[in-house]
This record gives C-alpha cells, sequence and structure tokens, in this order.
C-alpha cells in the first residue's frame, strides 16, 4: 500500500499534465500560430467545403487531372484506412495495378505514347498524396484540353501557374496540388 499510493498520485498527475494540458497547450499554440493548418487546411469553393489540400481526393473524369492511385480500401482516400500497401516491386498484386492504371491512362489519353510518369500508376507512403509531379500533370494536359476542348498551352500554363516550389527550397520536387490544379481548371471555364 505505501508504494500503491505514490505510483497512483504519480499516474494522475502524468495524465493530467501530458494527456490533458500538454495536448490543450500545442493545439492552442498551433491554432493562434497557423490556424488555417490546424483546421485541416480545408477547401472551399463559394462557401461550400469540397476537401483538404493535404489529403487527395479520387477523380475519374476526363476533364480533371487525376492524381496518384490511393492505397486506401475499400474507399479511395480515406483518412482512416490511411496506411502504405506495403507490396514489394515484384509483388504480383503491385504489378497488376500498376498495369489496371497504365491501361486506364493510356485509354484515356487516346493513343499518346508518352512514358507516363511513375506517380500517376503507385500510390504514396500514406496512400492519401494530394500532389503529383510537373511531369505526371504535363503528361494528363493533353487529355484535359481535348476534353474541355481548351488549348493544350492554357492547360500547360496553368501547371505552371500551380506548381509549387521544393520544401525548404532543397527539399523534394517540384510538384502540383490536384484539387487546386483541378478548381483553377473549373474557374477558366
Amino acid at each position: 500500500m505505501r508504494l500503491l499510493r505514490p505510483a497512483i498520485s504519480l499516474l494522475l498527475v502524468m495524465t493530467a499534465l501530458l494527456g490533458i494540458a500538454y495536448p490543450l497547450i500545442i493545439t492552442g499554440l498551433a491554432r493562434a500560430g497557423f490556424p488555417r493548418q490546424a483546421a485541416g487546411s480545408l477547401v472551399f469553393d463559394g462557401g461550400k467545403l469540397i476537401g483538404s489540400s493535404l489529403i487527395g481526393q479520387s477523380f475519374s473524369d476526363p476533364k480533371y487531372f487525376w492524381g496518384r492511385p490511393s492505397a486506401t480500401a475499400p474507399q479511395p482516400y480515406n483518412a482512416l484506412a490511411s496506411s502504405g500497401s506495403n507490396f514489394g516491386p515484384l509483388n504480383p498484386a503491385l504489378i497488376e495495378q500498376a498495369k489496371a492504371s497504365v491501361k486506364a491512362l493510356h485509354d484515356a489519353s487516346a493513343g499518346d505514347q508518352e512514358p507516363i510518369p511513375v506517380d500517376l500508376v503507385t500510390a504514396s507512403a500514406s496512400g492519401l498524396d494530394p500532389d503529383i509531379s510537373l511531369a505526371a500533370a504535363r503528361y494528363q494536359a493533353g487529355r484535359i484540353a481535348r476534353a474541355r476542348h481548351m488549348p493544350t498551352d492554357q492547360v500547360l500554363k496553368l501547371i505552371d501557374d500551380e506548381q509549387q516550389g521544393l520544401l525548404l527550397g532543397i527539399l523534394g520536387e517540384r510538384r502540383v496540388n490536384v484539387l487546386a490544379l483541378n478548381l483553377a481548371l473549373d474557374r477558366e471555364r
């Protein structure tokens, strides 16, 4: 009993400190310093919530840019089911999934024989990536221009206008957010 009381007291104090006070302080600081990000980087269009700039969304209409394949099942881009596919490069399921993505892209691109950027046929580590490479966006420009009856140069200019730079100026690669790019497309016409 002599050892039980300090152990229970320490448990209660640490729970209050680290389980309640610390999260409240950090959440308050995040909301004060980064209100948009702390609220989930939500994207609104005409006052209507349409998504988050941090989580990919499923686009399959040929007039829109398509993002990376989602690794979440059964619903794509389900943040509650975020995880990698855990398929190795020789796994038959990954190969079949990539072949299906390649076929869908070739079918939608009406004869384009350009090499398909790898990020259009493979999921990201979380399965929720909202961004694609500039190469992946440019690969889709012809299909989108045909579907929207727009000049390809206009679609390419939108890609250039929406591109995001390197993280901290040195990390990663230039990319575009698929949702932001599709919203820019809708604003064009």
